[in-house]
């Protein structure tokens, strides 16, 4: 994992990573294994409310007094009350079970999302700094190859070292010839007078 991303989030994302792969390995089986106890505890209760149910039809069958068959009118009431409770209870028990459930994924749901933003980030940053080297040599090997053009027409615009030195010859007999007087430059005979 990248180094700036917080360790505690690093740590939290691959537990919930490894417990996800365990529950989907796990979660056929377990579902199997919580059905059965669920059916086994609503037949166990049904089957209570149904000796509840059996002993109060007993009692009224020996009962003769109105007051006693009352109050068994009563319990019977009481009973089919508590029948229709406990069935309540049982889908209130999955709903809460489930909403339960959904708490824990939506925390970790959170936790994974924050991971994946910071990996974004981090992706995002890491692109940036790739495209600004990227430029940076493009402009690096740009430079070079106008510093190389350049030196491969210099030395065809500089002149040739003798070409130097006949030119600095030439401008030294100018320079000469131009500070003789005119007088000497007539050409004279061998007696000396002029021609």
């Amino acid at each position: 994992c990248p180094t700036s991303h917080p360790p505690t989030l690093q740590a939290a994302f691959a537990h919930l990573a490894l417990a996800f792969r365990c529950d989907v390995f796990t979660l056929q089986q377990r579902v199997q294994v919580e059905k059965r106890a669920r059916d086994a505890a609503e037949e166990n209760i049904q089957e209570e409310l149904g000796q509840c149910q059996a002993a109060l039809e007993r009692l009224g069958s020996s009962c003769s007094d109105a007051g006693c068959k009352e109050t068994l009118e009563q319990l019977q009431r009481s009973l089919a009350v508590l029948a229709a409770a406990v069935e309540r209870a049982t889908s209130a028990a999955e709903k809460l079970g489930a909403v339960h459930q959904e708490a824990r994924m939506s925390r970790a749901a959170e936790v994974m999302v924050q991971h994946v933003e910071n990996l974004k980030r981090h992706h995002m940053r890491e692109h940036a700094e790739l495209e600004e080297m990227k430029r940076l040599i493009q402009q690096n090997s740009r430079n070079r190859q106008l510093a190389e053009t350049q030196d491969d027409v210099e030395p065809r615009l500089r002149p040739h070292p003798l070409m130097r030195t006949f030119q600095q010859g030439s401008a030294r007999r100018r320079v000469s010839i131009a500070v003789i007087p005119k007088q000497l430059l007539v050409r004279t005979g061998p007696g000396g007078t002029h021609t």
